[in-house]
């Protein structure tokens, strides 16, 4: 049946091979479109809508190749035995222009420390063999004598990085990315793989997250056997089908992408959701014991944590308009998360019929979503008097926002490292004793974060001579730099501040100077819905290996955390020993960041653009009554029914004939996946207005999120202690 190029008023309904019934346009109000809206809304996470490779055999085979490719027998210095290597513990997606760039910066960075302190190493223990004599050299190695010489710390964690865009010549541009790097990088990186997708789709998404998200559908849903690219069989594996199995030690995988484009704002959380598919599947999976014993495998001993790192695009800029398509599909991706979060993690209004299909219905694309504005370099600038900075190019900038957001990653995986990251033999003569670590592993930050995070950073040179009173660490300074706005610190190179603004950047100014001129004094900071609402804080402090963290320090750090943040109902901390030049205090903020002045007003450019009727389109009627049903005691679903349209209206973005691109991406998918059963229509996977409904609701429970200090409870409240006293008294004189 050939398209309608009609207006948004009409409808045509037409039957697929599933048996659900698939609308072309966008629709309005009437009955049976309300009816159809929650009809898609359950029924459209489809239990086959992924493809997974279930034979055990073959993903152990896979892995195998994988893990062949990533630790080459012939060069390998750290295989100590027979046994396999180990997958890395951390792994990076970096998906579309930006969050491969961002993916190739943190492999980067690792790569080089390591080597650096390799490098160093091994000459420092040259030299220090050229001193010793042959006797002395066999006494210390048969009694186990430690060298009197200090060892600098060896950071030897590498994440196993892996790339992905949906453009043809993805390979040519990552080389010419990292072009820059010492030595021939990508050659001696053996953990960096790229998933070449063109076979797919080679022309990138036009920065509509819908098609970006529809293509990586098609891409997760063909049978990787069929795929011309041998190597995506083995990512796959690794990725998706043996997340959570003993053969794959890769427990927290990290995607990175812009919410402001196409490709990646609508590929990661496809990607995430099938991911999240494939574990949750294996939960409720129960194998027999002889088919267990038989591969030796067992899955789901472990969880693992995933993390979205999502670059949200400037708001506002002084020297430049921004496009609004970036605004309305970081809206979008926000809106879809919080409503998957909202369903997964709270609603639950929805009867259990059948507890492992409701879940999987239900799935969520990745624990937490880290925040990261793309505004940084911007307060950065006018945060710092250097005529050098003020005068920044736009590359420069990008780059400087890069070094911030790998900054962060660093931290985090330096936060959860376990001796299996790091090469043993170094690691035990470079005197880093894993007992000193306080470490987050997986289950740590699963149990940790969720929702939406922010993150607060800061560092100080420590290289000061201890018993020099002005050389002691300033722990209140450092926990300003911190949550301050972004800025670059000169002594470390670094950029610190707050990844997200709690409100608008004068406001937030002027609140925090008023902060610092009352001695820390929280009471009206606090008052920001970004603290007062948020549920949870890991707060991670990095030390280089000679450095002494005091407990009056660590105990005054944990006072500010207590004072800022006073309704956390949960607060966890990781002291990492060894693994920075300098002491670094990352600070991760759960769930409250979704109030933020930036993240609320992405979110109502996306439903005012994208799902508004005509009447209350273009004037600030959604803006007040967003804010209205967040704040009002009572959701008043009928007057938001009666503002918006059923699905959101994807022309609004693409400024094309929309209904002249559908039938070009359904047609590819028919090709691609033969079976018809299973198609599925990009009408299916639009948004729809519960989605809305649930990103406010959602806001709405962060809004009033609270908790009451701990109260003691007696049953001794008859006993009085004054009489108590007399009586003693009295036996005393007798």
């Amino acid at each position: 049946m050939p398209n309608k190029p009609s207006g948004l008023s009409t409808q045509t309904n037409k039957k697929t091979d599933n048996g659900h019934t698939e609308n072309d346009v966008t629709l309005d109000s009437d009955v049976l479109v309300k009816e159809r809206s929650k009809q898609v809304s359950k029924s459209s996470p489809q239990p086959d809508r992924y493809y997974t490779e279930s034979d055990i055999a073959q993903i152990l085979s896979n892995l195998d190749a994988l893990r062949t490719d990533v630790y080459p027998a012939d060069t390998s210095e750290t295989r100590t035995s027979a046994s396999d290597p180990h997958f890395p513990s951390v792994c990076l997606i970096g998906l579309g222009r930006c969050g491969s760039n961002i993916a190739l910066d943190v492999s980067s960075l690792v790569y080089n420390a390591r080597k650096y302190y390799l490098d160093e190493f091994r000459d420092e223990q040259n030299r220090a063999h050229e001193k010793e004599s042959m006797p002395v050299r066999w006494i210390q190695r048969n009694l186990n004598l430690a060298s009197k010489e200090v060892i600098k710390p060896v950071f030897l964690i590498e994440p196993l990085v892996v790339l992905g865009d949906l453009d043809k010549d993805i390979e040519g541009r990552i080389r010419f990315s990292s072009k820059n790097s010492s030595g021939d990088f990508l050659t001696d990186y053996n953990k960096l793989k790229i998933m070449d997708l063109s076979e797919v789709h080679a022309g990138g998404a036009g920065n509509a997250p819908i098609l970006g998200q529809y293509l990586a559908k098609i891409i997760l849903k063909k049978e990787t056997d069929h795929f011309s690219n041998k190597q995506w069989k083995f990512i796959h594996s690794y990725l998706i089908d043996s997340c959570g199995i003993k053969a794959n030690q890769s427990r927290l995988y990290f995607y990175i992408f812009s919410a402001g484009g196409g490709t990646g704002s609508g590929m990661a959380s496809e990607f995430g959701l099938a991911q999240q598919y494939s574990y949750m599947s294996k939960t409720f999976e129960v194998r027999s014991e002889r088919e267990v014993q038989s591969k030796k495998q067992s899955f789901v001993f472990e969880p693992i944590f995933t993390s979205g790192i999502c670059i949200l695009p400037n708001i506002s800029d002084r020297h430049a308009e921004m496009s609004e398509a970036l605004h309305i599909n970081a809206g979008r991706l926000l809106c879809k998360y919080l409503s998957e979060e909202w369903n997964f993690s709270y609603n639950s209004d929805q009867e259990i019929e059948n507890h492992s299909k409701d879940v999987l219905a239900r799935i969520r694309p990745w624990n937490a979503m880290m925040l990261i504005s793309n505004d940084i370099m911007r307060y950065a600038e006018q945060n710092d008097a250097d005529a050098s900075i003020q005068n920044i190019d736009v590359n420069s900038m990008e780059r400087y926002a890069n070094q911030y957001i790998s900054q962060q990653i660093f931290n985090i995986l330096t936060a959860q490292a376990v001796t299996t990251d790091y090469d043993e033999n170094y690691f035990r003569r470079a005197g880093i004793d894993i007992g000193e670590t306080i470490r987050m592993d997986a289950n740590d930050l699963f149990m940790s974060l969720a929702g939406p995070v922010a993150i607060a950073y800061a560092e100080s040179v420590t290289d000061m001579p201890s018993n020099n009173s002005h050389g002691e660490l300033d722990i209140d300074d450092l926990f300003f730099r911190s949550i301050d706005l972004p800025h670059f610190n000169l002594k470390t190179q670094a950029i610190e501040g707050i990844s997200l603004l709690p409100v608008e950047s004068d406001k937030y100014r002027k609140a925090l100077q008023q902060y610092r001129e009352s001695n820390y004094n929280p009471t009206n900071l606090r008052k920001l819905h970004f603290f007062q609402n948020c549920s949870s804080v890991v707060s991670i402090v990095s030390l280089p290996k000679d450095y002494k963290l005091s407990y009056i320090a660590l105990n005054r750090l944990k006072a500010h955390l207590n004072s800022l943040f006073p309704n956390t109902t949960l607060k966890r901390y990781a002291l990492v020993i060894g693994a920075s030049a300098n002491l670094s205090l990352t600070t991760l903020i759960a769930k409250s960041p979704c109030l933020s002045d930036d993240f609320l007003t992405l979110i109502v450019s996306y439903i005012k653009r994208c799902f508004a009727r005509n009447e209350v389109g273009y004037d600030d009627t959604i803006d007040k009554a967003i804010v209205e049903f967040i704040q009002a005691p009572e959701f008043d679903e009928e007057k938001l029914e009666s503002m918006l349209l059923q699905h959101e209206d994807p022309a609004k973005i693409l400024d094309t004939n929309w209904h002249a691109i559908k039938p070009m991406y359904e047609k590819k998918y028919r090709e691609i996946i033969r079976d018809e059963k299973s198609f599925t229509s990009i009408n299916d996977i639009r948004l729809n207005l519960d989605n809305v409904k649930d990103t406010i609701r959602y806001l709405r429970h962060i809004y009033r999120h609270r908790i009451s200090k701990t109260r003691v409870i007696s049953l001794n409240e008859d006993f009085n202690f004054s009489d108590a006293l007399e009586k003693g008294s009295e036996q005393k004189k007798s």
